[in-house]
This record gives structure tokens, sequence and C-alpha cells, in this order.
């Protein structure tokens, strides 16, 4: 393989064997603590649990540090590009997920799922719907042959628009479900979860390329990084499945209930934003990335409001999850598409 062969990295392309991997243990450990898991789901300052914070947050920074918000200076040239992930992403993505989820799991599975469980699970599918990709559409764009630096400034304005549109769009599809929380404690959420990371990413990436260079900071500060997120994600997911686990026994099924209409979502975004980018008359290389933000979800977000909001044990906290397990086969083969689609 030719050293200028877009490939995905080991974690990356695997990144579904681990989630279930990591379901067996979760559950194993579940099973062999017992009650006292109990212990680590109350360790809560203002609704937000000490160790999954920790977790998310050294599971986000990596993501974040990569971010540079100069490039948003260069929007010029890629307004019509922008302009598609911003309507999608935005105006569109977050309502057609409240959507799938409220038919499928009010009207379809109303013979599986009761009421309060489907409440539950609306409410995840609609945090995974507002909240954008953010870190893997670099893999995406990569291996579809995307614009780098589109990509760049397409995720740095989505990071911008993240930190204002969030909390409105979950309040408001989250309010018209029924489902009601309060404000204070989703304010709480992104403060901790977005704001910080992205704050600590964007400081320590100013303070490195000016004092070690961007050459130093690309080959050997983000490898470091890698192998700290990495671990994040996996004993989030752990500690996820450790709570979850009797429920998963008990029901089974509820996975693949989930991830019907998580997918069905992801491909509808893909094809619209795609559509889209031709009617645009977009170049491929700006299509392709422009399509794959949409598709494709900021899971570690999700995941992190979702325990905050609804708790370790939640049906919330495990769509979620079931994101994270169906985003990388599904991506990759979407990146299959677009290749095969590809134009010039």
């Amino acid at each position: 393989m030719s050293a200028s062969t877009p490939t995905i990295g080991f974690f990356e392309k695997y990144l579904t064997a681990w989630v279930l991997l990591c379901i067996a243990a979760g559950i194993a450990v579940g099973e062999l603590a017992g009650s006292g898991m109990q212990v680590i789901a109350d360790m809560e300052i203002n609704t937000v649990n000490i160790p999954v914070a920790i977790l998310i947050w050294l599971m986000i920074f990596p993501m974040m540090v990569q971010v540079d918000f100069d490039s948003v200076r260069k929007i010029g040239p890629q307004l019509k590009g922008l302009g598609l992930t911003v309507v999608v992403n935005w105006l569109i993505k977050p309502f057609t997920m409240a959507f799938f989820a409220w038919i499928f799991f009010t009207k379809i599975y109303a013979a599986w799922i009761t009421p309060e469980l489907a409440d539950e699970y609306i409410a995840g599918a609609i945090l995974l719907g507002a909240a954008p990709c953010t870190a893997m559409v670099f893999v995406w764009s990569y291996l579809s042959g995307g614009d780098p630096n589109y990509t760049l400034v397409q995720v740095s304005v989505n990071d911008l628009i993240l930190l204002v549109l969030f909390i409105p769009i979950v309040q408001l599809l989250l309010g018209i479900t029924g489902i009601v929380i309060p404000w204070g404690v989703l304010v709480t959420s992104v403060f901790v979860f977005v704001v910080i990371p992205l704050a600590a990413g964007y400081l320590t990436h100013r303070w490195l390329i000016s004092t070690k260079g961007e050459v130093w900071f690309k080959t050997r500060f983000l490898p470091m990084l890698k192998p700290m997120s990495i671990i994040a994600l996996l004993s989030t997911l752990v500690l996820l499945f450790a709570f979850q686990g009797q429920k998963i026994l008990a029901n089974p099924l509820d996975i693949l209930l989930i991830a019907i209409p998580l997918s069905l979502q992801t491909y509808f975004i893909f094809f619209l934003s795609w559509k889209g980018g031709r009617w645009l008359k977009l170049p491929y290389r700006t299509c392709a990335p422009a399509s794959m933000i949409g598709a494709s979800n900021f899971f570690e977000l999700s995941v992190a409001v979702a325990i905050a909001l609804f708790g370790l044990n939640s049906g919330a906290a495990l769509v979620t999850v079931v994101g994270v397990l169906i985003e990388v086969p599904i991506m990759l083969h979407l990146v299959r598409i677009a290749k095969r689609w590809q134009y010039t």
C-alpha cells in the first residue's frame, strides 16, 4: 500500500468490535460489583458524575485540541459548502432524528417498548441528532478523498455553532416530545463537556504551535494523546454497560430496535446532504466531507449529556452508546458510496 493511500487507524477500523467487547466486559463488571456500582453513580456534583466527567474530558480534549479556530478566517471560499452543512446539521438533522425516534419508539415499537422507556430512547436519539460530528469526520473526509482544509473549516464552524445552538435545540425537541428537564442541568452539562474542553483545547493548541511549532504538534503531540482518548472511550463504555448490563440481558432485542432508526437517520442525512451538494454544484472534495459531518455524530458529547441528564443506567444513555456501536460500519459504507459516486 502506498503512503498516499488513505487508511483508517486500527482502533477506528474495529471500533464496533471494541464496543462489543466493552458490552461483555461491562456486563461482567456489573455482575461482579453488584450494589457496589451505586457508589460510582453517587459520585456527583451538581448532577455531573465525577468519574464519567474525567473520562469524557480525557476523551474529548484530544479532539478539541486539533481544532484551529483561526481557520474560520478562510471561510470565504467555502461559503456554499458551509451553508449546506449549517442548514443540514442544525435546521434539518435534529428534527428528522426526533421524528424517526418518535415514529419508531412510540408507534412501530409500541408492542415491545413501554411508553416510559420510549421517552428515554427518544431523548437519547435527540441528543445524538443535535450533536454533529467533530473528530471522526476528519477520518471520513480523509478516506473519501475530501478537502482537508474545507474539513477543518467546517469542523471549526460547527464547534462554534454547537456552543450556541445545542442547548436551545435539545430543550425545544425534548419539550415537543413531552420530556421535561431542568434548563440548568442542560447548561451545566454543556459547560462541563463542551466549553471547558473546547477552551482548554484551543489554548493548548495556540500555545504549543507558538512554542513547539506545527510539525512537532502534529507528529509528536497528537500521536501521544491518541492512546489517552482511546482508553478513556473504552473505559466509559465499560462503565456504561456495567450499569446497563441487567437491562441488556433482560431485553437484548432493544439494541437492534434502537439501531434501526439511528441507521435510517444516518443514511437519510448523508443522501440529503449529497443531493444538496450536487444541486449547489459543489466540487466532490467539498461535497464528500459536507455529507459526512451530518451523517456522523459527536457521540462523546451525547453520551456525556445523556448520563448527566438521565443517569448511567438510563435508556437515553443506552441509545447514545448504540450510536457508537453502529457508527463505524455505516460510515465506512458511506465512504465507499461516496468514492463510487466520485465526480470531477
